[in-house]
């Protein structure tokens, strides 16, 4: 066997295979033992299948011996967001009403990995209907953070965060509303990628023009997300908001410099946000690294304050759109907050939608303008660092009440909105040890060049 570990780059581990110094089999096995003495603590894979998971490293082992074409991620084990189909396979989307839910066809996320030559081990966790940015439900329980299992390990995307974090899989895969892929990146001191609206497709859904929620790409370090990247992006004639550039054009390797680059840099958005100072400080020592390494930064930001009615809006009639009926047949078995936002969407008129659709696109047209004169936005990821898992949410920001268990998301949200690619990376840890990120914006379509900025930053700290 190889001197490979758990803790190695997904790159190394594609490699080490493709070279046959380590089978599929014992990678798989090594990443089994590693869930076997972390998860229970945990609980970030759920409905583990260890048999099948060996059955399919076998395969993958049997198909290199025979000289198969490989994928590039051939013999890596996988886990998949429990709001991805997997044909076969437990699929609860967090809620009791799907405890027992077996789908019979993969989402097309699956399919991407599967031809990539993933391992599939299981499921990670995710809050009910990925809703919140703390993942617990009623089915498997909470997902704590690695760091300090007392701690939220966020959310939605905070099972694949967590199991990253902590060596039970190599590259995992979220999705991204108001923070599911940025907010636990950050919490669990990984790296995750909010892609431009249209870089990675979905499919199937029940709305192809609703366009608040995209998926996409964690792993421990740029280099690897770019890898995962360049398998889940690109065109399919199942979805025709697709960007057309193909996957391969964000594959590793990537590097980049920070050096005459234009950075608008603000805490708090012109003061939009509440941010923890604890947050903030990290945040401005990260600028102060960027800017000894060469950046040029400036006191800036758009104007976002359209950003909250126009989220807050368009979700509430996302959220009663597809949850509506199933609240009205299974009212008791919705979390409460969950339940509150789907009713209010039910309350919502046409020219609410309207009008949030018409905020939307002047915040599309603000950040175009913003980022002609700025090649990328700089500010946190999360407003707090990871708070304790026996909290729903954060209720107050140095002191300040926060009124709904959306409003410590505003720095996430207000990005989400304008359809731009945004970036979590490691940014440092509080005097607790608690991870935070950094959140690096630019423009829409631009997601190359962002992989380039967060893997110079990314290089500081190496």
């Amino acid at each position: 066997m190889s001197d490979l570990t758990v803790e190695s780059t997904a790159r190394a581990m594609a490699s080490a295979v493709a070279r046959r110094e380590i089978s599929a089999r014992e990678l798989t096995d090594l990443h089994l033992a590693r869930i076997a003495e972390r998860n229970p603590q945990l609980t970030a894979i759920v409905s583990l299948d260890e048999e099948r998971a060996r059955a399919g490293a076998e395969r993958a082992d049997e198909h290199l011996a025979g000289g198969g074409r490989l994928g590039p991620l051939h013999g890596l084990p996988f886990a998949v967001k429990d709001t991805h189909a997997v044909a076969g396979w437990r699929t609860t989307y967090g809620s009791p009403i799907f405890a027992d839910h077996v789908p019979d066809a993969d989402d097309l996320i699956v399919e991407r990995v599967r031809r990539a030559g993933v391992v599939l081990l299981g499921k990670t966790n995710v809050p009910e209907f990925a809703a919140g940015s703390h993942t617990f439900n009623t089915v498997f329980g909470t997902t704590l953070n690695p760091h300090d299992p007392t701690r939220s390990a966020g959310g939605s995307s905070g099972g694949a965060a967590c199991a990253l974090a902590s060596g039970m899989v190599p590259l995992a895969d979220g999705s991204d509303m108001g923070g599911s892929l940025r907010n636990p990146a950050s919490f669990c001191g990984v790296v995750g990628l909010r892609p431009s609206l249209g870089r990675v497709p979905t499919w199937p859904t029940g709305n192809q023009w609703e366009t608040l929620s995209v998926g996409g790409p964690l792993a421990r370090n740029v280099g690897d997300l770019a890898l995962l990247l360049s398998v889940r992006a690109g065109p399919d004639a199942r979805t025709p908001m697709a960007l057309g550039d193909p996957g391969d054009a964000f594959a590793p390797p990537v590097a980049g410099s920070l050096a005459g680059l234009r950075v608008a840099y603000s805490v708090d958005l012109g003061g939009l946000l509440e941010v923890d100072d604890r947050v903030a400080a990290i945040s401005e020592a990260a600028v102060r690294r960027m800017a000894r390494a060469g950046a040029k930064f400036f006191g800036a930001w758009p104007d976002l304050t359209l950003a909250d009615d126009t989220f807050r809006t368009l979700r509430a009639w996302h959220f009663w759109t597809c949850y509506g009926p199933l609240l009205g047949e299974h009212p008791d078995s919705f979390k409460q907050s969950l339940a509150d936002n789907i009713r209010a969407g039910e309350q919502l008129t046409g020219a609410d939608v309207a009008r949030a659709y018409a905020q939307r696109t002047t915040l599309v047209e603000t950040m175009r303008e913003f980022f002609t004169r700025y090649d990328a936005l700089v500010l946190p990821v999360s407003q707090v660092p990871p708070f304790p898992a026996d909290q729903e949410y954060p209720t107050e920001i140095n002191g300040t009440p926060m009124a709904s268990y959306l409003d410590w998301m505003r720095s996430a949200y207000a990005i989400t909105v304008t359809g731009c690619p945004a970036i979590s990376v490691p940014a440092g840890t509080t005097h607790e040890g608690l991870p935070v990120g950094i959140q690096i914006v630019a423009p829409h379509g631009a997601d190359r060049r962002l992989l380039e900025i967060a893997a110079a930053f990314e290089a500081l700290d190496s």
